[in-house]
């Protein structure tokens, strides 16, 4: 699969040293194909996961209840809901 970011705002030319076999690891892993569109997605994916775990953490802090759930859906009943926040903090904790 082949990935296009888009970029918006500024960007900086820095020359630096980066280890070949992390760069094609993240490469491969990313479906880029140039370096720099490898080094741009792999901090793009990096900040997606501050932005993501800060999300979780705001989700920790307030208290829910999913009790019931499956009860307070039209048509017979919905998804059961109790262990939804401990399913999405093991999918997180997994990635």
């Amino acid at each position: 699969m082949r990935h296009v970011l888009v970029y918006r705002g500024s960007m900086t030319r820095i020359t630096v040293d980066i280890n070949d076999e992390w760069l094609e690891a993240a490469r491969e892993e990313l479906g880029t194909e140039t370096k720099v569109a490898t080094i741009n997605a792999a901090l793009h994916a990096f900040a997606l996961r501050r932005k993501a775990a800060e999300i979780v953490a705001a989700f920790d802090s307030v208290p829910m209840d999913f009790s019931g759930s499956e009860q307070a859906w039209r048509y017979g009943g919905g998804r059961d809901l109790d262990n939804l926040a401990e399913e999405a903090r093991t999918r997180y904790e997994a990635a």
